[in-house]
């Protein structure tokens, strides 16, 4: 009686591939940094409301002659504009942080002429646009602002063109 060897794989065959997957996804993972890319994306996006808040602070601006009052650290128009909701005319939905625990923090001089707002960068340090390498922007304290006003660490600001973050 003779045995008829099928065209397969065999056992350890199939075990050596697997394996070989395996460190190539782990390789890949470590490569890609999942969690820094969230971190970059959330960066980006708190990068990209201030600039859209900015936008709108300057159209009220043309229509008064001034930026709106500030009251625990948010927009004031007739009421108080908290972030992640309407203000009509000037924007759609106001941007909210995309994490619950933090938060956009505006201040505005007492002649309403000048106006700061804040954010916390996830990545600190290693985003090139944070304040002082990732610590707290330096005017802060100057404008009565604290410095973990936005949850913790607000290091990133964006403020009217006669003023530094």
């Amino acid at each position: 009686m003779t045995f008829q060897r099928s065209a397969g794989f065999t056992l350890i065959e199939l075990i050596l591939v697997v394996a070989i997957f395996g460190v190539m996804a782990a390789g890949s993972l470590l490569a890609i940094n999942p969690l820094e890319q969230f971190k970059k994306s959330n960066d980006s996006k708190r990068k990209s409301d201030l600039a859209q808040i900015q936008r709108s602070l300057e159209a009220y601006y043309q229509d008064y002659g001034r930026y709106p009052l500030s009251s625990s650290y948010q927009i004031v128009d007739t009421n108080p504009v908290p972030f992640g909701s309407s203000w009509q005319p000037y924007i759609n939905l106001l941007p909210d942080d995309p994490i619950e625990t933090r938060s956009y923090v505006y201040y505005v001089s007492a002649n309403r002429q000048s106006y700061v707002i804040y954010a916390s960068l996830e990545r600190g340090a290693n985003d090139p646009d944070s304040c002082n390498d990732g610590d707290v922007c330096a005017n802060m304290s100057a404008y009565g602002v604290s410095g973990t006003a936005c949850g913790v660490v607000c290091n990133y600001g964006v403020s009217s063109p006669d003023i530094r973050p």
